[in-house]
């Protein structure tokens, strides 16, 4: 909680390249700072009160998240756009898919599908089992992309899945994950000519993918199916995981991955404590092999696992990637998959750190300010960061710290700075009498006013 909203200068100046207009932008950013100030749940009941001289009624904060208004246009495009323009290193666009869910246990709540629900056995005749009920889970479902650029920049995207039942009644297009991944990399603007990688796990090795790729001049790496099969004549063509029944007989390579000084180290922001000479590298024996693949054509396999007695190492343990970057070699396309795990850690962030997770809402709607206003956070402390970088009067420990930064400590950056802005503000005032009227004023407002006692 901050007394005055003019102690966040930086997320009042974000707002600012986001042209929203005065009520829009105060709202945005009271929602904004609950996500990174927030201590214990996130709620609507603490974004409402986190402006102590301005506070307003949570049921406010939950109406204008569910104004259909302000969602006419996407307000985070600028802050996207922006990011993109601060970006000037030459180097690979990484844009990761996958989806999340977030639980729900409203019988109500809109748009929710059920998860794991499984259909209970019928109760015997004197067995005591299963005689307690339980509510049943449901789950939304939002789909995400991750789009990080050769600076370390994350730029989030999202497309929030419908059933079918909501998007029949709202007239909405229900999208399978791999039609919503397409639809973005159609929709994501890049610089042109820039190389740029798509990777998913194997829910997005698809055709849909392959063509939206194919028009942008993208390259792939994903997971293969396990029902692909090699090109050849009908009924003559094998699985490609036949291959495997020579695993031990190929010609392995040892590849010895180095998160902290590999190619792709400025994509990970490791933390201090795993980067060194005493970390020890990830160690991978696999084999690259180029082949036809039926109704995708000519791509590059590689079989893959991190077991080093390969007589014990079954065939689940063994990881196929298929990808249509001829060009690259064993190494990088193996230092480059391990870079989906971004968007997993990106989840968790979102999670834990930001209460992302923690709304309950009936309408969905609401859910989707919600979400929408969670990656505006994301884009401020990720511009946050961007600025901190490309300052000059950096000493060379700063900018390290600031290049390794992730959510959770660029949030305490911006708590930092917006408290030292707020005692700036307070000492300015007390060097006068009407700035210190003004200070009693502001700390009378913080309370309800029922319990304001006559001033």
């Amino acid at each position: 909680m901050i007394m005055v909203k003019d102690s966040a200068v930086s997320i009042k100046r974000f707002l600012g390249f986001c042209f929203l207009d005065a009520f829009l932008a105060s709202m945005v950013m009271r929602l904004v700072i609950a996500f990174i100030f927030h201590r214990g749940r996130m709620s609507c009941s603490a974004a409402s009160a986190m402006f102590a001289s301005e506070p307003i009624h949570r049921s406010q904060m939950t109406r204008f998240l569910g104004r259909p208004r302000w969602k006419k246009t996407d307000i985070n495009n600028p802050a996207r756009k922006r990011l993109l323009m601060l970006e000037s290193r030459r180097g690979a666009f990484i844009l990761i898919f996958d989806a999340t869910l977030v639980g729900q246990s409203g019988r109500y709540t809109e748009n929710t599908y059920s998860t794991g629900n499984r259909k209970r056995r019928s109760r015997k005749k004197g067995v005591r089992y299963g005689k307690y009920k339980h509510a049943s889970r449901s789950c939304h479902q939002f789909g995400f992309c991750l789009l990080i650029t050769p600076s370390g920049y994350r730029i989030p995207y999202q497309i929030p899945h419908y059933t079918k039942a909501y998007a029949e009644q709202h007239g909405l297009p229900q999208l399978t994950p791999t039609e919503t991944a397409a639809i973005l990399i159609e929709q994501i603007e890049l610089p042109k000519g820039a190389e740029v990688y798509v990777m998913g796990d194997t829910a997005y090795d698809a055709e849909i993918i392959h063509e939206a790729c194919s028009k942008k001049n993208y390259f792939w790496i994903t997971p293969m199916n396990v029902s692909r099969v090699f090109e050849g004549n009908k009924g003559n063509r094998p699985q490609v995981r036949t291959r495997l029944k020579d695993w031990k007989h190929l010609s392995l390579k040892t590849i010895k991955i180095h998160a902290s000084k590999s190619e792709y180290a400025s994509y990970r922001r490791l933390s201090r404590w795993r980067i060194g000479s005493k970390v020890k590298p990830r160690t991978y024996y696999a084999f690259l092999e180029t082949r036809s693949v039926h109704s995708v054509g000519k791509v590059n396999l590689v079989y893959s696992t991190t077991k080093p007695v390969l007589k014990k190492a079954t065939p689940d343990e063994v990881k196929i990637l298929m990808t249509n970057a001829m060009h690259l070699s064993l190494s990088r396309v193996i230092d480059l998959y391990s870079l989906r795990w971004q968007i997993e850690l990106f989840f968790k962030e979102l999670k834990s750190r930001l209460g992302f997770d923690q709304y309950r809402f009936k309408k969905f709607s609401e859910v989707e300010g919600w979400v929408t206003l969670a990656l505006t956070t994301v884009l401020y402390l990720e511009t946050l960061r961007a600025e901190q970088m490309s300052r000059k009067d950096l000493t060379k420990k700063q900018r390290e710290w600031w290049s390794m930064q992730r959510l959770h400590g660029l949030c305490e950056a911006t708590i930092q700075m917006t408290e030292l802005e707020e005692l700036k503000y307070i000492s300015t005032r007390i060097k006068t009498p009407g700035g210190i009227t003004k200070l009693k004023r502001l700390l009378l407002n913080s309370s309800p006013k029922e319990y304001q006692h006559a001033a």
